[in-house]
């Protein structure tokens, strides 16, 4: 362990991190890689290859609104670490089965244990700084948030791979290979978590009818920005596919996203999103989201601009969360931040659930094109909601003890 405290406290950030990676980058994002080779060699419809993202949807609902139980169950270490074991398992099962119905239990187990380990991973993150005061706080948050941009950048490296050898498949070698990484990143977490301090006192009370109806616009941005960005992250790649962009040009894409993700997160989203009144956080974050879809569905089809809509989209995605986390805050008393962020972590969840099953529909009845221009439409309806959003209660020292994330 290392005798500098501020080097030790960013290890452990990064060893948490391994949780987004395997949560959201593998058993989230990584399906959108794997989704056109398993639609073609299992004979699905957009609907049901739609459906099974809405299981792992469904699945992260429930364990959003159960993180705090399981916390307070096992312990939130404990939980995290093993939410995290949990997912890697579901990961490998994925590829021993071509049962839709078995598939979609996993994807459901999956989003469960995806929650819990991504929520509680958040709340272990806030607690790492040790009186390092807010910046500190929210740069060992950034480390952490990270991780999913690093998993999306491996599924883009790891997915395509499995594919150029066996074709469509080789999706059963991809999930395989997801799962033998998730397990080895199981390790680092399992050491960052062990190190992280104890939880300080409680939280605070529930929410009142008053602070339900103040986060009334964030709420519905919340639903309407969760169908809209993961519609496109669902059902892009088989837009690309049949627009010709072949297993290298895919690749890329995917890893120019997360790479995007990954640096923006860290180095942009937090200052900007703390400067913005009001709901202009995440109407712009809806707003530059919505940019990040266009250019796939209106400039020439070909690799410039996949990387165009790569670079804009995944810029800016993962900012949809850390806008509803700082609108929390402002919202709310700190007494109501826990329980504040926990309904926008289920909101942002059932928003996930239903958008790929209607663009699902929707690509099957006029083609992946027409789903995806549902995206552009929810993203334009969550950032003119978002503007209602007002600031009613002034910031508060201190950080929330969770984090609402995708």
């Amino acid at each position: 362990m290392s005798p500098n405290p501020r080097r030790r406290e960013t290890l452990i950030a990064l060893g948490l991190a391994a949780g987004p990676v395997v949560a959201l980058g593998f058993t989230r994002f990584a399906y959108a890689l794997l989704l056109p080779a398993m639609r073609a060699d299992l004979h699905w419809t957009y609907a049901q290859a739609g459906g099974l993202n809405t299981a792992n949807a469904a699945g992260y609902v429930i364990g959003a609104g159960t993180a705090v139980f399981w916390a307070r169950r096992l312990g939130d270490r404990a939980a995290f670490a093993g939410a995290l074991a949990v997912s890697a398992l579901a990961l490998l099962l994925t590829a021993t089965t071509a049962g839709y119905p078995a598939l979609s239990l996993l994807r459901f187990v999956g989003g469960l244990a995806t929650a819990v380990s991504f929520v509680l991973g958040s709340a272990l993150a806030a607690r790492v700084a040790g009186g390092g005061g807010q910046r500190r706080a929210a740069l060992l948050v950034g480390l952490y948030m990270a991780g999913v941009g690093v998993g999306v950048v491996l599924s883009g490296l790891l997915v395509p791979a499995a594919l150029a050898v066996a074709g469509d498949a080789g999706w059963r070698a991809g999930w395989l290979l997801l799962g033998l990484v998730a397990v080895l990143a199981v390790g680092p977490a399992l050491l960052a978590v062990r190190r992280v301090p104890p939880a300080v006192g409680t939280t605070g009370p529930g929410l009142a009818r008053a602070d339900l109806a103040r986060l009334g616009p964030i709420i519905a941005w919340y639903v309407l920005f969760g169908a809209g960005y993961v519609s496109y992250m669902t059902f892009v790649i088989a837009l690309l596919r049949d627009q010709g962009l072949g297993i290298p040009g895919i690749a890329t894409f995917f890893v120019v996203l997360g790479l995007a993700s990954a640096v923006a997160t860290l180095a942009v989203w937090g200052r900007v999103v703390g400067r913005l009144p009001g709901g202009r956080a995440p109407a712009l974050v809806s707003a530059l989201v919505l940019v990040g879809v266009l250019p796939v569905l209106l400039l020439p089809a070909g690799l410039p601009a996949a990387l165009l809509s790569a670079a804009i989209f995944g810029s800016s995605f993962m900012a949809g969360p850390t806008a509803a986390t700082v609108l929390a805050r402002r919202a709310l008393p700190a007494g109501g931040w826990t329980a504040g962020i926990a309904l926008l972590t289920v909101a942002f969840s059932v928003g996930q659930a239903v958008g790929p099953l209607i663009s699902g529909a929707l690509s099957d009845s006029g083609g992946v094109a027409v789903g995806l221009w549902l995206s552009v439409a929810l993203l334009a309806a969550a950032g003119l909601v978002a503007l209602r959003q007002r600031d009613t209660v002034a910031a508060e020292a201190g950080e929330p003890v969770a984090a609402a994330r995708a």
